[in-house]
């Protein structure tokens, strides 16, 4: 007896081009698509933390940020999937949206966790993933490509513009 576990369905619709081996550098223009969303509605302590292969993590990323009150918590988590959205990406799953103390934004490859102040100190999984590495938003972007045998003249002094005379009008 075969059973039919289906994937979410994010990977059954064809003209969605997300796909389960995703390239690491698209991964993190995502994830930093995901913190600029968080940073754009004012999001408080964001932390990004890489897990390691062999914890036990069932993803890549996890992105963490709080929010002051329900409304904030709600508009962030929001903004996150309005902006993956527009990349053509849409969350696998979406938890605790209603009550707004823990939203969790789970993307496969990274998960967002959007949390009320109370909510991330109970919690405190930057304590329960420690053997995470932790990174900046900076470290996300991918390095900008060199392109190789260019090189590039120095100029031993800056060009000066050619004075040219002021000419009057006369009035008339």
């Amino acid at each position: 007896m075969t059973s039919s576990v289906e994937p979410p369905a994010i990977y059954n619709d064809p003209d969605n081009e997300t796909t389960l081996c995703m390239k690491k550098s698209d991964l993190k223009l995502q994830v930093a698509a995901a913190i600029q969303a968080c940073l754009d509605k004012k999001a408080e302590e964001l932390s990004i933390l890489e897990m390691e292969k062999g914890s036990g993590a069932f993803t890549d990323y996890f992105v963490l940020c709080s929010g002051t009150n329900p409304r904030q918590v709600q508009a962030i988590a929001d903004e996150v999937e309005l902006r993956l959205k527009a990349e053509g990406l849409r969350p696998a799953h979406v938890e605790g949206y209603r009550q707004a103390e823990w939203i969790l934004v789970d993307y496969v490859d990274f998960v967002v966790h959007v949390f009320s102040e109370k909510a991330r100190k109970f919690y405190d999984l930057e304590r329960l993933w420690k053997t995470a590495k932790r990174l900046e938003p900076a470290e996300l972007k991918p390095a900008a490509r060199r392109k190789v045998g260019l090189k590039l003249k120095a100029k031993a002094t800056p060009r000066k513009r050619a004075a040219t005379p002021a000419v009057r009008r006369k009035k008339a």
